[in-house]
């Protein structure tokens, strides 16, 4: 039976090894699969796709850039002036392009979206060496060097708590926004950068005075102050340098064509040491991405999302989840109930006079004006984090002591002078009417010893 059993089992794995081997290669007929009316069969072919090219992504963000160059090259004296003196500072373009490598990947990502020139990712070098933290002179500020009036009207909140002219991300949409609205209205790269730096207003009245006087209106033809004529030969120079860096003896540090940094919501109010621990990043590099938080604490209604090195996002969020702790935040926004001394609200709060006016930034002979808001201590009985509309519209107004003085003292005089006036006129009658009083006796003495005299 064994022997009969082993005979069939080697008739039968003999028989499956010499079937014909299936035919992958043909397609089933419409005989074997009907077809949907209305249906064609299909034929075998070759499959070809016009006009799909490979693509092959830049090796570093330098030459991303250079391929996204779309301005036309101004060539003048002083762009080759402002070429060879950054040239003669490769320490200097050292430190700058270092700073820039948190930044550039995410500015030339915003500039290619709108389809804007890349050269632009190279602006900030001229604005503020690529600091976030920049502040000019004429209270310029951040990275693009918003201008205060010109940041609100971009929608960039400026508070006693924040300053988006100095976010990343804002800022750049704003400095895009404004850029691309500017060439819309100059139809010209050059001139859309002199309105940017000069102001609008003012290229337009340059160009107006050139019509008029019937002469040539391009960038290097208008009457502008020295700031704004060399304003684009730095750009210039700074395209020149990047497009051909060996050619100035000069090495660029290597800048990766990827995402440095990524967004993360910010879950409650946090102090900024606390977050970044959290993160496991330096309190520099924390600062460094996310420069508009210029306190020690983050507030969360008013700035919803930080940014975090690409790697430390998600460690972040493991370490958040994963905390103790229970308050994140020591420090609250209060506001002042009434106009007062800084030393009266600092007692109010439970704090030093110094360590408020320090963590205030409050000079001294200031008072703080009723409505003001401020950051104090958070104490143990404060549950809630602050409310989004302080945190958006919080600001600190102070008046000097001595005006509040003078006002005061103007005040009480013109009450005491009242009454000074009262007493004034009261003594003054009185002296009135015992000097009429004293002429009518004398009067009447008098014309008595007349009577008298004349009598003798």
């Amino acid at each position: 039976m064994k022997a009969f059993l082993s005979v069939l089992v080697f008739v039968f794995v003999s028989g499956c090894a010499n079937l014909p081997p299936p035919n992958v290669d043909t397609p089933p007929t419409s005989a074997a699969r009907p077809l949907a009316p209305g249906l064609s069969p299909v034929g075998t072919g070759n499959a070809q796709r016009p006009g799909v090219a490979s693509v092959k992504l830049a090796n570093d963000l330098w030459e991303r850039i250079r391929k996204g160059y779309a301005m036309p090259d101004l060539e003048s004296d002083l762009v080759q002036d402002r070429t060879q003196w950054y040239a003669n500072k490769p320490d200097y373009i050292q430190r700058m392009s270092e700073r820039s490598s948190k930044y550039l990947f995410y500015i030339v990502d915003e500039l290619e979206q709108r389809n804007m020139p890349s050269e632009l990712a190279l602006l900030p070098f001229i604005e503020s060496a690529f600091n976030p933290q920049a502040v000019s002179g004429a209270r310029a500020s951040g990275m693009w060097q918003f201008m205060p009036a010109t940041g609100k009207s971009f929608d960039l909140k400026q508070n006693v708590f924040r300053d988006d002219r100095r976010d990343v991300q804002a800022s750049t949409r704003a400095a895009l926004d404004y850029l691309q609205r500017l060439y819309n209205m100059f139809g010209d790269w050059h001139l859309a950068l002199a309105a940017y730096n000069w102001g609008e207003g003012n290229v337009n009245k340059a160009i107006a005075r050139n019509q008029r006087a019937g002469l040539p209106t391009g960038y290097l033809d208008l009457n502008m102050p020295m700031e704004t004529r060399l304003y684009v030969p730095k750009l210039q120079a700074m395209k020149n340098l990047v497009r051909d860096p060996q050619s100035f003896n000069l090495q660029l540090p290597n800048i990766p064509n990827h995402p440095y940094f990524q967004s993360v919501p910010l879950p409650r109010d946090m102090d900024v040491e606390v977050a970044a621990k959290l993160a496991e990043v330096s309190l520099e590099d924390f600062k460094a991405l996310n420069p508009s938080a210029s306190r020690p604490v983050l507030l969360a209604a008013g700035t919803p999302n930080i940014l975090l090195p690409w790697d430390n996002a998600e460690v972040f969020q493991r370490n958040y989840e994963s905390s103790t702790l229970g308050r994140m935040a020591s420090w609250t926004a209060w506001v002042a109930p009434t106009t007062m001394k800084v030393s009266e609200a600092a007692k109010l709060n439970n704090m030093s006079e110094a360590e408020f006016r320090s963590l205030n930034n409050i000079p001294p002979r200031m008072l703080i004006k009723a409505g003001s808001a401020l950051l104090v201590l958070r104490s143990l009985r404060v549950l809630e984090d602050v409310k989004a509309n302080l945190a958006d519209n919080g600001r600190l107004d102070l008046s000097p002591e001595t005006v509040a003085k003078r006002k005061k003292a103007a005040k009480a005089g013109g009450k005491n002078g009242a009454k000074s006036s009262n007493r004034s006129s009261t003594k003054t009658g009185a002296k009135t009417t015992l000097k009429s009083a004293t002429a009518s006796s004398g009067q009447s003495k008098s014309s008595q010893g007349d009577g008298k005299k004349s009598k003798k």
